[in-house]
């Protein structure tokens, strides 16, 4: 009769004392952490308040109210732009992408210009959120007083520029019968 021979034999161990060294050893390590003071909150201590900076290069216009700064995505704070593919109509019933023509009025700012933004938090998306200067120009100002983004309310600062524009019938203004609800309701 032959004999069955093993070649692989698993190595003795205590499977009586295994999970307890693992246990005690987590808990050590548990304890060794809290006690070099670490903060409580470690995942939310980074600052709230960062600058980002982007080369003109590295520049690029996502909507009419946010921008790739290389691989980081902000919006701009304290106003709002139609989304892209929202369709406005002029004064003769022609009907335009008003989303479009306002991202293409922001890449107009930001164009062959270094972008520095102050981002001061985030948006419901997870967005960083900012006020950003192109060159020396204030692009969220800018944009408002284009005609092509709405003051927020929260952004008293950007309410006189929004009044301007509407003023002076500039972007989306100058085509208020035809623009989205949010704009005809605003005056």
């Amino acid at each position: 009769m032959l004999s069955r021979r093993r070649i692989f034999r698993p190595a003795r161990s205590s499977r009586r004392w295994g999970g307890a060294a693992l246990g005690g050893g987590a808990a050590f390590l548990a304890l060794g952490l809290i006690g070099l003071g670490l903060p409580a909150n470690l995942f939310g201590s980074a600052p709230r308040e960062q600058d980002w900076m982007a080369e003109a290069a590295l520049v690029r216009v996502v909507d009419g109210d946010t921008l790739r700064l290389g691989d980081r995505t902000l919006r701009l704070a304290g106003l709002l732009s139609p989304q892209r593919g929202q369709t406005c109509t002029t004064a003769s019933g022609v009907g335009f992408d008003c989303g479009a023509a306002a991202a293409e009025a922001l890449a107009r700012l930001v164009e062959g210009r270094d972008v520095v933004c102050r981002v001061q938090g985030r948006d419901h998306f997870g967005r960083a959120l900012g006020t950003c200067k192109a060159g020396a120009l204030n692009a969220n100002a800018a944009l408002v007083e284009a005609g092509w983004a709405l003051a927020d309310e929260d952004a008293p600062d950007l309410a006189k520029a929004e009044a301007a524009a509407h003023d002076a019938k500039r972007g989306l203004w100058s085509h208020l019968a035809g623009a989205p609800a949010s704009w005809r309701a605003r005056f």
